[in-house]
């Protein structure tokens, strides 16, 4: 079978997507390393075309000011893991410098980072991500193209789903790369958390309702794409249980915000109506029901919305000292010591050992609020050029599509309560759906 050119790379670039998602998410140092070459493979092959060049030229173009600013911030975090004189260092980080002159550490120059590895890995995730909004641009520029992609997310989330309740029906043994043994009573497929698992089924979902929602408006009139449609109802339904058994609180509060969401629109907002999406949507809340009331009673169908009474119930009524709403003040009062320059990207493992050295081999590896953690690593310096990289994609009017906004809203939940976005995988997906949901785009 021959592909023509698109089909080549889109299918290079697939290929990458499951590779993130075997492997916990490309959630460690090697794996983002391994990511880091692939995409920039991908991205260097595919400048040798002219069409390809073409689309990556007007790209900077285009967003020239946005993408200098982006540098700058990249620029930023190597200047973290420099060794800087220690008299500097008492100026840009003076809690680094207290902590060193507190160990006795007999040293002339000193980074900023308390995670020189972590950093430097992180730096290269964050590479990964610029050179992913160039290759979306460059590889998907139709709607056939766009749907292409949903497919397959459609597609690579049945094959999730699948897996983890098997797993899940046979008591979540480890077997080989897929590691159950955090979340015994959980669906978590390739994942070892399950939050970043039902957050990822939730961007597989969302794809699958595109594509129904795309194919009745006929985006390819010579095809009837019945069988497809069938299909993808069949991983519509494998992608909701393994949403539901995986009983992530924000993961199941995010999939009622979104099957309500479409509800909504297609009632009240939408042009075009289409009947087989309503249906599909009652039916995803059906067996939401269903499963969730009849298999796992009947208070299990609210109690797991309700992601922020586990965080505050913990403080009273846990007996481990350090609860997760612990941990997010934690690293909230530590923003006064590192306010303006921070302590570097993936530090906040050292930072708590550091501060907690008699819990021993017990640590928090993230601060359980991204929020809080990403203004502790970069300090309001690092966050500032990295919302000025951003500004021109929020203030476009063209910016806000319909999924955008759910998929904003979902952004800003997880900032606030989880630490989601600090695993590559959902960093990816969401760079990936803000870059193919501007309105217009494709005219």
């Amino acid at each position: 079978m021959l592909f023509s050119k698109n089909k080549k790379h889109q299918y290079l670039f697939f290929f990458i997507l499951t590779i993130y998602t075997i492997f916990n998410g490309g959630n460690s140092n090697i794996t983002i390393q391994i990511n880091f070459i692939l995409v920039s493979f991908l991205f260097l092959y595919s400048l040798k075309d002219k069409n390809y060049n073409l689309h990556y030229l007007n790209f900077l173009k285009r967003n020239k000011l946005s993408i200098i600013f982006y540098l700058i911030f990249l620029l930023y975090l190597v200047f973290q893991i420099l060794p800087i004189p220690i008299e500097f260092l008492k100026i840009f980080s003076p809690e680094k410098y207290r902590i060193i002159s507190k160990l006795n550490i007999d040293s002339s120059y000193a980074s900023i980072s308390l995670a020189i590895s972590n950093s430097f890995f992180q730096i290269l995730n964050f590479i990964t991500m610029l050179i992913l909004v160039f290759i979306i641009k460059m590889f998907f520029y139709t709607e056939r193209h766009k749907n292409r992609f949903y497919l397959f997310l459609s597609s690579l989330g049945f094959f999730s789903s699948i897996i983890a309740i098997l797993f899940y029906l046979y008591g979540n043994p480890d077997l080989s790369i897929i590691k159950n043994t955090y979340y015994k009573n959980a669906s978590t497929g390739f994942f070892i958390n399950r939050t970043i698992f039902a957050v990822f089924l939730l961007f597989s979902l969302i794809s699958s309702l595109e594509l129904l929602r795309n194919f009745q408006i006929k985006v390819n009139k010579k095809t009837d794409n019945f069988f497809l449609k069938i299909y993808i109802r069949l991983f519509i339904v494998f992608i909701t249980i393994g949403i539901v058994t995986s009983f992530s609180r924000i993961g199941n509060f995010l999939f009622l915000v979104t099957i309500l969401s479409y509800l909504i629109n297609e009632f009240y907002f939408t042009k075009i109506k289409n009947n087989s999406l309503k249906y599909i949507v009652i039916l995803i809340l059906l067996i939401d029901i269903l499963i969730v009331g009849l298999y796992f009673g009947g208070s299990k169908i609210v109690d797991r919305f309700y992601f922020l009474s586990n965080e505050i119930d913990e403080i009273y009524s846990n007996d481990i000292n350090y609860s997760r709403s612990d941990i997010v003040k934690f690293g909230f009062f530590q923003l006064r010591n590192y306010l303006f320059f921070g302590y570097g990207a993936g530090g906040f493992q050292n930072l708590f050992q550091l501060n907690f050295a008699e819990l021993g081999y017990l640590y928090a590896n993230h601060a359980h609020s991204d929020l809080v953690e990403f203004i502790g690593e970069f300090g309001l310096f690092g966050c500032s050029l990295l919302l000025l990289s951003l500004l021109n994609f929020f203030i476009n009017k063209k910016s806000y599509s319909f999924i955008n906004i759910i998929i904003l809203f979902c952004l800003i939940i997880l900032l606030f309560f989880d630490f989601s976005l600090h695993s590559p995988i959902i960093q990816f997906l969401f760079v990936t759906f803000f870059a193919l949901n501007q309105k217009k785009l494709f005219s």
